[in-house]
Protein backbone atom coordinates (compact mmCIF):
# COMPACT_ATOMS: atom_id res chain seq x y z
CA UNK A 1 0.00 0.00 0.00
CA UNK A 2 1.09 3.47 -0.99
CA UNK A 3 -1.36 6.46 -0.92
CA UNK A 4 -1.00 9.61 -0.27
CA UNK A 5 -4.37 9.61 1.82
CA UNK A 6 -2.21 8.46 4.28
CA UNK A 7 0.25 10.89 4.15
CA UNK A 8 -1.12 12.42 7.62
CA UNK A 9 -1.26 9.21 9.07
CA UNK A 10 0.42 9.10 12.88
CA UNK A 11 -0.46 5.44 14.94
CA UNK A 12 -1.28 5.91 18.76
CA UNK A 13 1.63 4.42 20.65
CA UNK A 14 1.99 4.23 24.39
CA UNK A 15 4.20 5.87 26.41
CA UNK A 16 7.87 4.28 27.46
CA UNK A 17 11.00 6.87 28.70
CA UNK A 18 13.28 3.84 28.81
CA UNK A 19 14.07 0.20 28.14
CA UNK A 20 12.53 -1.35 30.99
CA UNK A 21 9.15 0.69 30.57
CA UNK A 22 9.85 -1.32 27.15
CA UNK A 23 10.34 -4.53 28.34
CA UNK A 24 8.31 -4.85 30.94
CA UNK A 25 4.98 -3.70 29.24
CA UNK A 26 5.63 -5.49 26.33
CA UNK A 27 6.24 -8.89 28.46
CA UNK A 28 2.97 -7.92 30.22
CA UNK A 29 0.63 -6.79 26.95
CA UNK A 30 1.92 -9.63 24.50
CA UNK A 31 2.86 -12.82 27.21
CA UNK A 32 0.99 -15.70 25.67
CA UNK A 33 2.68 -14.18 21.71
CA UNK A 34 5.84 -15.54 20.28
CA UNK A 35 8.62 -13.32 20.80
CA UNK A 36 11.32 -15.50 18.86
CA UNK A 37 11.34 -18.02 16.69
CA UNK A 38 15.32 -19.91 17.30
CA UNK A 39 16.94 -23.06 15.84
CA UNK A 40 18.28 -25.27 18.32
CA UNK A 41 20.60 -26.74 16.10
CA UNK A 42 21.63 -25.36 12.08
CA UNK A 43 18.96 -26.41 9.36
CA UNK A 44 16.51 -27.50 11.81
CA UNK A 45 12.89 -26.13 12.54
CA UNK A 46 12.35 -22.99 14.21
CA UNK A 47 11.20 -23.12 17.64
CA UNK A 48 9.02 -20.53 19.05
CA UNK A 49 9.61 -18.68 22.54
CA UNK A 50 6.99 -16.51 24.20
CA UNK A 51 7.20 -13.11 25.48
CA UNK A 52 6.53 -15.21 28.85
CA UNK A 53 9.80 -16.98 28.87
CA UNK A 54 11.81 -14.21 27.87
CA UNK A 55 11.14 -12.01 30.67
CA UNK A 56 11.07 -14.54 33.50
CA UNK A 57 14.80 -15.56 31.59
CA UNK A 58 15.52 -11.86 31.36
CA UNK A 59 15.02 -11.87 35.10
CA UNK A 60 17.10 -14.86 35.81
CA UNK A 61 20.16 -13.57 34.10
CA UNK A 62 19.90 -10.07 35.28
CA UNK A 63 19.55 -11.49 39.02
CA UNK A 64 22.73 -13.41 37.75
CA UNK A 65 24.70 -10.81 36.95
CA UNK A 66 23.93 -8.81 40.21
CA UNK A 67 25.19 -11.79 42.00
CA UNK A 68 28.31 -11.81 40.10
CA UNK A 69 28.78 -7.88 41.29
CA UNK A 70 28.33 -6.56 37.77
CA UNK A 71 25.74 -4.34 38.37
CA UNK A 72 27.05 -0.79 36.98
CA UNK A 73 29.75 -2.06 35.33
CA UNK A 74 29.98 -2.75 31.37
CA UNK A 75 29.68 -5.92 29.91
CA UNK A 76 30.60 -6.28 26.15
CA UNK A 77 28.61 -8.81 23.97
CA UNK A 78 30.40 -10.49 20.70
CA UNK A 79 28.78 -13.26 18.33
CA UNK A 80 26.62 -13.82 15.85
CA UNK A 81 22.85 -12.64 16.26
CA UNK A 82 20.94 -15.39 18.50
CA UNK A 83 18.40 -15.30 21.22
CA UNK A 84 21.30 -15.27 24.19
CA UNK A 85 22.63 -12.09 22.44
CA UNK A 86 19.35 -10.44 22.99
CA UNK A 87 19.06 -11.54 26.38
CA UNK A 88 22.27 -10.31 26.82
CA UNK A 89 21.86 -7.17 25.83
CA UNK A 90 18.38 -6.09 27.50
CA UNK A 91 19.27 -7.99 31.05
CA UNK A 92 22.06 -5.82 31.30
CA UNK A 93 20.48 -2.40 30.16
CA UNK A 94 17.23 -2.78 32.39
CA UNK A 95 19.81 -3.75 35.30
CA UNK A 96 21.32 0.00 35.01
CA UNK A 97 24.79 -1.81 33.77
CA UNK A 98 26.21 -0.77 30.20
CA UNK A 99 26.30 -2.99 26.92
CA UNK A 100 29.15 -2.83 24.79
CA UNK A 101 28.00 -4.19 21.56
CA UNK A 102 30.83 -5.83 19.23
CA UNK A 103 31.13 -6.55 15.85
CA UNK A 104 32.66 -10.37 15.46
CA UNK A 105 33.78 -9.42 12.24
CA UNK A 106 36.77 -7.80 13.58
CA UNK A 107 40.11 -9.20 13.59
CA UNK A 108 41.49 -9.69 16.73
CA UNK A 109 43.53 -6.98 17.88
CA UNK A 110 40.64 -4.18 16.74
CA UNK A 111 38.68 -6.50 19.35
CA UNK A 112 41.50 -6.29 21.94
CA UNK A 113 41.38 -2.44 21.75
CA UNK A 114 38.08 -2.26 21.92
CA UNK A 115 37.71 -4.40 25.12
CA UNK A 116 40.41 -1.98 26.71
CA UNK A 117 38.80 1.04 25.58
CA UNK A 118 35.75 0.17 27.03
CA UNK A 119 36.96 -1.30 30.13
CA UNK A 120 34.56 -3.97 30.70
CA UNK A 121 34.41 -5.98 33.52
CA UNK A 122 32.77 -9.42 31.64
CA UNK A 123 32.42 -10.52 28.01
CA UNK A 124 29.31 -12.50 26.68
CA UNK A 125 30.31 -14.64 23.67
CA UNK A 126 29.55 -17.32 21.16
CA UNK A 127 30.95 -20.46 20.82
CA UNK A 128 31.86 -19.65 17.26
CA UNK A 129 34.15 -17.16 18.26
CA UNK A 130 35.60 -18.23 20.99
CA UNK A 131 39.39 -18.38 19.23
CA UNK A 132 38.67 -15.11 18.05
CA UNK A 133 38.40 -13.77 21.95
CA UNK A 134 41.42 -15.26 23.05
CA UNK A 135 43.50 -14.20 20.37
CA UNK A 136 41.98 -11.00 21.29
CA UNK A 137 42.54 -10.99 24.95
CA UNK A 138 46.39 -12.82 24.55
CA UNK A 139 47.13 -8.90 22.59
CA UNK A 140 46.15 -7.20 25.52
CA UNK A 141 48.05 -5.69 28.76
CA UNK A 142 47.76 -8.80 31.32
CA UNK A 143 46.35 -5.79 33.86
CA UNK A 144 43.64 -4.71 31.36
CA UNK A 145 42.81 -8.47 30.39
CA UNK A 146 42.88 -9.35 34.14
CA UNK A 147 40.55 -6.74 34.86
CA UNK A 148 37.85 -8.70 32.67
CA UNK A 149 36.13 -9.93 35.55
CA UNK A 150 34.14 -13.03 33.61
CA UNK A 151 34.49 -14.43 30.39
CA UNK A 152 30.24 -15.93 29.98
CA UNK A 153 29.71 -18.30 26.94
CA UNK A 154 26.19 -18.14 25.31
CA UNK A 155 26.71 -21.84 25.46
CA UNK A 156 27.58 -24.50 28.08
CA UNK A 157 29.83 -26.16 25.97
CA UNK A 158 32.87 -23.72 26.13
CA UNK A 159 36.51 -24.30 26.59
CA UNK A 160 37.98 -22.24 28.74
CA UNK A 161 35.58 -19.95 30.11
CA UNK A 162 34.76 -19.28 33.89
CA UNK A 163 31.40 -19.84 33.61
CA UNK A 164 28.09 -20.02 30.76
CA UNK A 165 24.67 -18.21 30.55
CA UNK A 166 22.85 -21.03 31.81
CA UNK A 167 25.03 -21.47 35.02
CA UNK A 168 24.45 -17.15 35.04
CA UNK A 169 21.15 -17.73 35.20
CA UNK A 170 20.63 -20.68 37.61
CA UNK A 171 22.16 -18.49 40.07
CA UNK A 172 19.81 -15.99 39.47
CA UNK A 173 16.82 -18.07 39.49
CA UNK A 174 18.24 -19.36 42.96
CA UNK A 175 18.39 -15.70 43.86
CA UNK A 176 14.96 -14.97 42.78
CA UNK A 177 13.08 -18.25 44.42
CA UNK A 178 14.62 -17.03 47.54
CA UNK A 179 12.96 -13.61 47.45
CA UNK A 180 15.88 -11.84 46.03
CA UNK A 181 14.26 -9.03 44.07
CA UNK A 182 17.45 -6.34 43.81
CA UNK A 183 17.32 -6.45 40.07
CA UNK A 184 13.28 -6.64 39.64
CA UNK A 185 13.03 -3.27 41.73
CA UNK A 186 16.08 -1.69 40.19
CA UNK A 187 15.23 1.75 39.00
CA UNK A 188 17.05 2.93 36.08
CA UNK A 189 18.53 6.07 35.41
CA UNK A 190 16.64 6.88 31.92
CA UNK A 191 19.42 9.52 30.48
CA UNK A 192 22.14 7.67 32.48
CA UNK A 193 24.53 5.92 29.22
CA UNK A 194 23.26 2.41 29.10
CA UNK A 195 25.07 1.91 25.75
CA UNK A 196 28.51 2.17 24.42
CA UNK A 197 27.97 1.46 20.66
CA UNK A 198 31.67 1.36 18.58
CA UNK A 199 30.78 3.18 15.00
CA UNK A 200 31.75 0.76 11.97
CA UNK A 201 32.20 4.27 9.77
CA UNK A 202 33.82 3.46 6.14
CA UNK A 203 36.37 5.95 6.94
CA UNK A 204 38.90 6.39 9.64
CA UNK A 205 38.67 5.04 13.59
CA UNK A 206 36.04 4.12 15.49
CA UNK A 207 33.99 6.12 17.71
CA UNK A 208 32.05 4.91 20.67
CA UNK A 209 28.95 6.58 20.64
CA UNK A 210 27.44 6.91 24.36
CA UNK A 211 23.25 6.01 24.22
CA UNK A 212 20.77 6.32 26.91
CA UNK A 213 17.80 4.56 27.69
CA UNK A 214 15.76 7.39 26.72
CA UNK A 215 17.63 7.70 23.49
CA UNK A 216 16.46 4.36 22.35
CA UNK A 217 12.94 4.35 23.80
CA UNK A 218 12.20 7.76 22.01
CA UNK A 219 13.41 6.37 18.60
CA UNK A 220 11.11 3.17 19.09
CA UNK A 221 8.03 5.26 19.92
CA UNK A 222 8.51 7.34 17.75
CA UNK A 223 9.19 5.53 14.85
CA UNK A 224 6.26 3.69 15.77
CA UNK A 225 3.97 6.50 15.26
CA UNK A 226 5.11 6.10 11.29
CA UNK A 227 5.30 2.12 11.01
CA UNK A 228 3.14 -0.05 12.19
CA UNK A 229 3.53 -4.45 11.89
CA UNK A 230 0.22 -6.43 11.78
CA UNK A 231 -0.49 -7.96 14.94
CA UNK A 232 0.48 -11.49 13.70
CA UNK A 233 3.76 -9.78 11.83
CA UNK A 234 6.97 -11.87 11.87
CA UNK A 235 10.60 -10.40 11.15
CA UNK A 236 13.46 -12.16 9.86
CA UNK A 237 16.32 -10.71 11.92
CA UNK A 238 19.36 -10.74 9.00
CA UNK A 239 21.44 -7.51 10.05
CA UNK A 240 24.29 -7.67 13.08
CA UNK A 241 22.79 -7.08 16.21
CA UNK A 242 25.77 -5.09 16.96
CA UNK A 243 24.36 -2.14 14.97
CA UNK A 244 21.58 0.20 15.88
CA UNK A 245 19.69 -0.17 12.81
CA UNK A 246 19.19 -3.94 13.82
CA UNK A 247 18.95 -3.44 17.55
CA UNK A 248 16.69 -0.22 17.57
CA UNK A 249 14.38 -0.64 14.44
CA UNK A 250 14.02 -4.65 14.51
CA UNK A 251 14.65 -5.89 18.22
CA UNK A 252 13.52 -3.14 20.30
CA UNK A 253 10.78 -1.95 17.58
CA UNK A 254 9.26 -5.47 17.23
CA UNK A 255 9.65 -5.90 20.88
CA UNK A 256 7.73 -2.72 21.62
CA UNK A 257 5.13 -3.58 19.09
CA UNK A 258 4.47 -7.21 20.03
CA UNK A 259 5.60 -9.10 16.48
CA UNK A 260 8.44 -12.06 16.46
CA UNK A 261 11.48 -11.89 15.45
CA UNK A 262 13.23 -15.27 13.73
CA UNK A 263 16.94 -15.64 14.13
CA UNK A 264 18.23 -15.94 10.03
CA UNK A 265 20.83 -17.99 10.45
CA UNK A 266 23.17 -16.09 7.96
CA UNK A 267 22.77 -13.89 4.60
CA UNK A 268 23.15 -17.22 2.24
CA UNK A 269 20.13 -18.59 4.16
CA UNK A 270 17.97 -15.54 3.98
CA UNK A 271 15.07 -17.14 1.19
CA UNK A 272 15.27 -20.23 2.58
CA UNK A 273 14.71 -18.78 6.25
CA UNK A 274 12.17 -16.64 4.82
CA UNK A 275 10.26 -19.56 3.72
CA UNK A 276 11.02 -21.37 7.14
CA UNK A 277 9.83 -18.64 8.87
CA UNK A 278 6.77 -17.05 7.14
CA UNK A 279 8.23 -13.97 7.82
CA UNK A 280 6.09 -10.39 6.72
CA UNK A 281 8.87 -7.97 7.81
CA UNK A 282 12.79 -7.76 6.37
CA UNK A 283 15.04 -4.92 7.27
CA UNK A 284 18.30 -5.13 4.76
CA UNK A 285 20.71 -2.51 3.55
CA UNK A 286 20.57 -1.79 0.13
CA UNK A 287 23.16 -4.67 -1.24
CA UNK A 288 21.23 -7.37 0.63
CA UNK A 289 17.71 -6.25 -1.84
CA UNK A 290 19.77 -5.52 -4.72
CA UNK A 291 20.72 -9.09 -5.20
CA UNK A 292 17.47 -10.33 -3.77
CA UNK A 293 16.16 -8.38 -7.15
CA UNK A 294 18.96 -9.32 -9.20
CA UNK A 295 17.86 -12.41 -8.74
CA UNK A 296 14.12 -12.31 -9.47
CA UNK A 297 15.25 -10.84 -12.57
CA UNK A 298 17.77 -12.68 -14.00
CA UNK A 299 15.36 -16.04 -13.03
CA UNK A 300 12.73 -14.19 -15.19
CA UNK A 301 15.43 -14.16 -17.89
CA UNK A 302 16.39 -17.52 -17.39
CA UNK A 303 12.29 -18.75 -17.96
CA UNK A 304 12.11 -16.53 -21.09
CA UNK A 305 9.41 -14.47 -18.93
CA UNK A 306 11.68 -11.33 -18.39
CA UNK A 307 9.74 -9.15 -20.99
CA UNK A 308 6.26 -10.14 -19.94
CA UNK A 309 7.06 -9.40 -16.38
CA UNK A 310 8.39 -5.88 -16.95
CA UNK A 311 5.35 -5.19 -18.68
CA UNK A 312 3.30 -5.84 -16.27
CA UNK A 313 5.75 -4.32 -13.78
CA UNK A 314 4.82 -1.23 -15.65
CA UNK A 315 1.01 -1.87 -15.66
CA UNK A 316 1.70 -2.10 -11.97
CA UNK A 317 3.14 1.21 -11.36
CA UNK A 318 0.68 2.76 -13.56
CA UNK A 319 -2.46 2.05 -12.29
CA UNK A 320 -1.29 1.30 -8.72
CA UNK A 321 -1.86 -2.31 -8.95
CA UNK A 322 0.33 -2.87 -5.63
CA UNK A 323 -2.33 -1.46 -3.69
CA UNK A 324 -4.22 -4.65 -3.88
CA UNK A 325 -1.76 -6.93 -2.06
CA UNK A 326 -3.67 -10.07 -2.42
CA UNK A 327 -4.67 -9.28 -6.42
CA UNK A 328 -0.40 -8.28 -7.34
CA UNK A 329 0.38 -11.49 -5.41
CA UNK A 330 -1.67 -13.21 -7.48
CA UNK A 331 -0.12 -12.12 -10.89
CA UNK A 332 3.52 -12.14 -9.62
CA UNK A 333 3.24 -15.60 -8.00
CA UNK A 334 6.45 -16.78 -8.96
CA UNK A 335 8.44 -14.57 -7.29
CA UNK A 336 6.56 -14.42 -4.27
CA UNK A 337 6.51 -18.16 -3.63
CA UNK A 338 10.16 -18.72 -3.64
CA UNK A 339 10.46 -15.79 -0.65
CA UNK A 340 7.49 -17.28 1.39
CA UNK A 341 5.02 -15.78 0.20
CA UNK A 342 4.24 -13.82 2.94
CA UNK A 343 6.22 -10.59 3.29
CA UNK A 344 4.24 -6.99 3.39
CA UNK A 345 6.65 -4.92 4.26
CA UNK A 346 10.91 -4.40 3.36
CA UNK A 347 12.61 -1.61 5.28
CA UNK A 348 15.86 -0.25 3.81
CA UNK A 349 18.55 1.80 5.36
CA UNK A 350 22.12 1.89 6.03
CA UNK A 351 23.14 3.43 3.10
CA UNK A 352 21.13 4.96 0.29
CA UNK A 353 19.19 3.05 -2.15
CA UNK A 354 18.13 3.40 -6.06
CA UNK A 355 14.83 4.50 -5.83
CA UNK A 356 14.20 2.91 -9.32
CA UNK A 357 14.73 -0.42 -7.04
CA UNK A 358 12.37 0.49 -4.65
CA UNK A 359 9.81 1.31 -7.32
CA UNK A 360 10.43 -2.22 -8.84
CA UNK A 361 9.91 -4.03 -5.30
CA UNK A 362 6.63 -2.49 -4.75
CA UNK A 363 5.55 -2.90 -8.77
CA UNK A 364 6.02 -6.67 -7.48
CA UNK A 365 4.04 -6.18 -4.76
CA UNK A 366 6.66 -6.03 -2.07
CA UNK A 367 6.08 -2.58 -0.19
CA UNK A 368 9.48 -1.33 0.62
CA UNK A 369 10.00 2.04 1.98
CA UNK A 370 13.64 3.63 3.20
CA UNK A 371 14.59 5.91 6.16
CA UNK A 372 17.75 7.35 7.43
CA UNK A 373 19.72 8.00 10.41
CA UNK A 374 23.20 7.45 12.24
CA UNK A 375 24.12 5.67 15.56
CA UNK A 376 24.44 9.00 16.67
CA UNK A 377 20.31 8.99 16.99
CA UNK A 378 20.08 6.05 17.98
CA UNK A 379 19.50 6.19 14.94
CA UNK A 380 16.44 6.95 13.06
CA UNK A 381 16.29 10.53 11.98
CA UNK A 382 14.04 10.33 9.09
CA UNK A 383 11.06 7.64 8.27
CA UNK A 384 8.96 7.23 5.20
CA UNK A 385 5.64 6.12 6.88
CA UNK A 386 4.12 2.11 5.95
CA UNK A 387 1.45 2.97 3.76
CA UNK A 388 2.36 6.40 2.32
CA UNK A 389 6.28 6.92 0.54
CA UNK A 390 7.99 8.26 -1.78
CA UNK A 391 11.00 5.82 -3.66
CA UNK A 392 13.81 8.84 -3.65
CA UNK A 393 13.31 10.21 -0.29
CA UNK A 394 14.59 9.13 3.23
CA UNK A 395 11.21 10.61 4.49
CA UNK A 396 9.58 13.28 6.15
CA UNK A 397 11.21 13.92 9.83
CA UNK A 398 10.59 11.01 12.83
CA UNK A 399 8.09 12.45 14.74
CA UNK A 400 9.88 14.29 17.99
CA UNK A 401 13.02 14.86 15.68
CA UNK A 402 13.84 18.08 14.27
CA UNK A 403 15.84 18.62 10.96
CA UNK A 404 17.14 21.25 9.39
CA UNK A 405 19.60 22.00 6.22
CA UNK A 406 22.66 24.04 7.83
CA UNK A 407 23.81 26.55 5.37
CA UNK A 408 22.02 25.34 1.92
CA UNK A 409 23.45 26.40 -1.38
CA UNK A 410 21.36 27.72 -4.52
CA UNK A 411 19.71 24.42 -4.45
CA UNK A 412 18.97 23.88 -0.92
CA UNK A 413 21.74 21.56 -0.31
CA UNK A 414 23.39 21.89 2.66
CA UNK A 415 24.31 19.57 5.75
CA UNK A 416 21.88 17.78 7.92
CA UNK A 417 21.52 18.99 11.69
CA UNK A 418 19.08 17.27 14.12
CA UNK A 419 17.68 17.56 17.28
CA UNK A 420 15.43 15.56 19.19
CA UNK A 421 15.47 13.14 22.32
CA UNK A 422 17.64 10.48 20.56
CA UNK A 423 20.56 12.56 19.83
CA UNK A 424 23.57 10.76 21.81
CA UNK A 425 24.59 11.93 24.87
CA UNK A 426 28.83 12.34 23.42
CA UNK A 427 31.22 10.44 22.39
CA UNK A 428 32.94 7.88 24.98
CA UNK A 429 35.69 9.57 26.20
CA UNK A 430 36.37 12.75 23.05
CA UNK A 431 35.12 15.69 24.35
CA UNK A 432 36.32 17.40 21.20
CA UNK A 433 34.62 15.04 18.75
CA UNK A 434 31.76 15.12 20.34
CA UNK A 435 31.79 19.35 20.77
CA UNK A 436 32.31 19.59 16.59
CA UNK A 437 29.15 16.85 16.68
CA UNK A 438 27.00 18.16 18.94
CA UNK A 439 26.75 21.92 19.04
CA UNK A 440 23.92 24.21 20.73
CA UNK A 441 21.79 20.62 20.92
CA UNK A 442 22.03 20.48 17.23
CA UNK A 443 23.30 17.09 15.92
CA UNK A 444 25.80 17.63 12.96
CA UNK A 445 25.21 14.34 10.97
CA UNK A 446 28.00 15.26 8.29
CA UNK A 447 25.41 14.34 5.21
CA UNK A 448 24.40 16.45 2.39
CA UNK A 449 20.66 16.59 1.60
CA UNK A 450 17.55 19.04 1.04
CA UNK A 451 13.63 18.55 1.42
CA UNK A 452 10.93 18.78 -0.96
CA UNK A 453 8.07 21.16 -0.56
CA UNK A 454 6.24 18.45 1.23
CA UNK A 455 8.61 18.05 3.65
CA UNK A 456 10.42 15.08 3.01
CA UNK A 457 14.54 14.74 3.30
CA UNK A 458 16.46 13.56 0.15
CA UNK A 459 20.14 12.43 0.81
CA UNK A 460 22.76 13.84 -1.42
CA UNK A 461 25.93 11.93 0.31
CA UNK A 462 28.76 12.29 2.79
CA UNK A 463 30.29 15.85 3.23
CA UNK A 464 33.61 14.24 3.49
CA UNK A 465 32.97 12.18 0.34
CA UNK A 466 32.52 15.66 -1.70
CA UNK A 467 34.51 16.25 -4.70
CA UNK A 468 35.37 20.13 -5.02
CA UNK A 469 36.53 20.86 -8.53
CA UNK A 470 38.64 23.58 -9.08
CA UNK A 471 36.05 26.17 -10.36
CA UNK A 472 34.46 25.31 -7.43
CA UNK A 473 31.95 22.63 -8.21
CA UNK A 474 30.54 20.27 -6.05
CA UNK A 475 30.18 16.90 -6.97
CA UNK A 476 28.54 13.64 -4.95
CA UNK A 477 30.13 10.60 -5.84
CA UNK A 478 26.55 8.93 -4.57
CA UNK A 479 24.95 10.56 -7.52
CA UNK A 480 27.28 9.24 -9.97
CA UNK A 481 27.66 5.76 -8.39
CA UNK A 482 23.75 5.09 -8.48
CA UNK A 483 23.72 6.07 -12.15
CA UNK A 484 26.74 4.06 -12.75
CA UNK A 485 25.57 0.90 -11.21
CA UNK A 486 22.21 0.61 -13.26
CA UNK A 487 24.18 0.03 -16.01
CA UNK A 488 24.66 -3.76 -17.40
CA UNK A 489 28.30 -5.56 -16.66
CA UNK A 490 28.78 -3.63 -13.67
CA UNK A 491 28.30 -5.12 -10.10
CA UNK A 492 30.08 -2.72 -7.53
CA UNK A 493 31.37 0.83 -8.26
CA UNK A 494 33.39 3.66 -6.14
CA UNK A 495 33.47 6.77 -7.42
CA UNK A 496 35.75 9.59 -5.45
CA UNK A 497 37.96 12.89 -6.90
CA UNK A 498 41.95 13.56 -7.64
CA UNK A 499 44.75 15.93 -8.11
CA UNK A 500 45.70 16.06 -11.55
CA UNK A 501 49.63 16.88 -10.72
CA UNK A 502 50.25 18.77 -13.77
CA UNK A 503 47.10 20.85 -13.92
CA UNK A 504 45.85 21.38 -10.33
CA UNK A 505 42.42 20.67 -11.16
CA UNK A 506 40.26 17.80 -9.88
CA UNK A 507 38.89 15.20 -12.23
CA UNK A 508 36.51 12.53 -11.36
CA UNK A 509 37.95 9.06 -11.07
CA UNK A 510 35.64 5.75 -10.71
CA UNK A 511 37.00 2.12 -9.59
CA UNK A 512 34.73 -0.89 -10.63
CA UNK A 513 34.32 -4.23 -10.00
CA UNK A 514 32.72 -5.83 -12.97
CA UNK A 515 29.61 -8.06 -13.35
CA UNK A 516 31.90 -11.09 -14.52
CA UNK A 517 29.14 -13.58 -14.66
CA UNK A 518 26.74 -11.66 -16.59
CA UNK A 519 30.03 -10.47 -18.91
CA UNK A 520 30.50 -14.71 -19.12
CA UNK A 521 26.56 -15.08 -20.01
CA UNK A 522 26.69 -11.68 -22.71
CA UNK A 523 29.58 -12.20 -24.24
CA UNK A 524 31.74 -15.59 -22.86
CA UNK A 525 35.60 -15.52 -21.96
CA UNK A 526 36.98 -12.15 -22.05
CA UNK A 527 40.44 -11.18 -21.21
CA UNK A 528 41.12 -8.89 -18.93
CA UNK A 529 41.84 -6.05 -21.79
CA UNK A 530 38.83 -7.26 -23.42
CA UNK A 531 36.88 -6.73 -20.30
CA UNK A 532 38.42 -3.21 -19.33
CA UNK A 533 37.55 -1.97 -23.15
CA UNK A 534 33.96 -2.98 -22.25
CA UNK A 535 33.74 -1.57 -18.93
CA UNK A 536 35.34 1.83 -20.35
CA UNK A 537 32.90 1.67 -23.36
CA UNK A 538 29.93 1.36 -20.76
CA UNK A 539 30.97 4.11 -18.28
CA UNK A 540 31.71 6.57 -20.96
CA UNK A 541 28.13 5.97 -22.83
CA UNK A 542 26.49 6.46 -18.93
CA UNK A 543 28.67 9.46 -18.48
CA UNK A 544 27.29 11.31 -21.80
CA UNK A 545 23.94 12.43 -20.13
CA UNK A 546 26.08 13.87 -16.73
CA UNK A 547 27.38 17.43 -17.24
CA UNK A 548 30.74 17.63 -18.32
CA UNK A 549 32.19 18.57 -15.20
CA UNK A 550 30.40 15.65 -12.99
CA UNK A 551 31.66 12.95 -16.04
CA UNK A 552 34.24 10.27 -15.04
CA UNK A 553 37.33 10.69 -16.66
CA UNK A 554 39.69 7.82 -15.04
CA UNK A 555 38.55 4.37 -14.86
CA UNK A 556 40.08 1.51 -12.85
CA UNK A 557 39.23 -1.89 -13.07
CA UNK A 558 39.40 -4.36 -10.47
CA UNK A 559 39.26 -8.26 -10.31
CA UNK A 560 38.01 -8.64 -6.19
CA UNK A 561 34.69 -6.91 -4.63
CA UNK A 562 35.14 -3.93 -2.26
CA UNK A 563 36.02 -4.33 1.19
CA UNK A 564 33.23 -3.81 3.13
CA UNK A 565 31.96 -3.47 6.90
CA UNK A 566 29.55 -5.68 8.35
CA UNK A 567 26.51 -4.08 7.39
CA UNK A 568 27.85 -4.76 3.48
CA UNK A 569 28.72 -0.24 2.98
CA UNK A 570 31.96 -0.37 1.05
CA UNK A 571 34.68 0.88 2.99
CA UNK A 572 35.79 3.91 1.50
CA UNK A 573 40.00 3.86 1.83
CA UNK A 574 41.74 5.09 -0.97
CA UNK A 575 44.92 3.44 -0.54
CA UNK A 576 43.01 0.44 -0.41
CA UNK A 577 41.09 0.82 -3.53
CA UNK A 578 44.41 2.12 -5.28
CA UNK A 579 46.37 -1.22 -4.25
CA UNK A 580 43.60 -3.34 -5.52
CA UNK A 581 42.60 -2.03 -8.42
CA UNK A 582 44.15 -4.03 -11.60
CA UNK A 583 43.95 -1.03 -13.43
CA UNK A 584 44.86 2.91 -12.78
CA UNK A 585 44.16 4.81 -15.97
CA UNK A 586 41.76 5.23 -18.90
Amino acid sequence: MNSKKYKDTIYETRDINNIKELFVGSCDLYAHKTAYLVKEKPGGKYMPIKYSRVKEDVECLGTGFYKLGLRGEKIAVLGENSYEWVMTYIATVIGSSVIVPIDKELPANEVANLLTRAKVSAVVYSKKIEKLLHAALEQMEEETANGIKYRICMKSDHGAAETDLDTVMEIGRTALISGDRSFLDNEVDSDAMCTLMFTSGTTGMAKGVMLSQRNIAANVQNMSKYVKIDDDGIGLSVLPMNHSYEMTCHIFTGFYQGMAIAICEGLKYIQKNLVESKATVMLGVPLIFENIYKKIMKQASSKGKAKKMRKMMERSKKYRLYNDQNFIRKIFKSVHEPLGNSIRLLIVGGAAMNPKIIEDFQALGFPMIQGYGMSENAPIIAVNRDKCSKPASVGPAMPGTEIRIDNPNEDGIGEIVVKGPSVMLGYYENPEATAEAIRDGWLYTGDYGYFDDEGYLYISGRKKNVIVTKNGKNIFPEEIEYILSEADFIAEVLVYGEIDEKTGDTFVKAEIYPDYGQIKEEFGKLTDEEVEKLIKHVVSEVCDVLPTYKRVTRVAVRDVEFEKTTTRKVKRNQKKLEKNAKNQDK
